[in-house]
């Protein structure tokens, strides 16, 4: 039978910009782990963006059969309905929103076999629910990252 890695991700902002936060579970195998990081100033879409590339770069191996649950319509949406893709198509890529993020993104994603299913934040998914109070410990509490692609392109 094939192993399938869960990820499950969501990012926090207070303010946005503002100092944020995200918040990462991987599930394997009845293991777990939990990620969160803080920053000091950035933006809710970043943090939702990141957090999935902890996720994905928190793998040790490549080729996994990945699922990514997030609640950032941002965030699945540009990849379920090929947004994503076609920006880097039309060679439109250059002039997105949080383009550092999605190169490396983009990296991280090729590794794998990922599949996206966005769920509805704030509700009753236990694993959605920790890691939005991960997020938001990490961007009340620190301590602070720099998101230097935030500083550099001010989104």
């Amino acid at each position: 039978m094939t192993q399938i890695v869960e990820i499950y991700t969501d990012g926090a902002s207070r303010g946005n910009p503002g100092p944020g936060g995200l918040g990462v579970i991987l599930r394997a195998n009845s293991k777990e782990k939990r990620i969160s990081m803080g920053f000091r100033k950035t933006t809710n879409n970043r943090m939702e963006l990141r957090a999935v590339i902890v996720g994905l770069e928190a793998l040790k191996k490549d080729g996994l059969n990945v699922i990514i649950y997030s609640d950032s319509k941002y965030v699945t949406d540009s990849i379920n309905k090929g947004w994503l893709f076609n920006w880097i198509k039309k060679e439109n890529f250059s002039n997105k929103k949080n383009e550092d993020l999605w190169r490396q993104f983009l990296l991280s994603y090729s590794k794998h076999h990922v599949r996206f299913i966005w769920i509805k934040g704030h509700a009753d998914n236990y694993y959605n629910n920790l890691c939005d109070e991960l997020a938001t410990v990490a961007a009340d509490h620190g301590p602070y990252y720099i998101d230097k692609g935030f500083i550099d392109n001010k989104e």
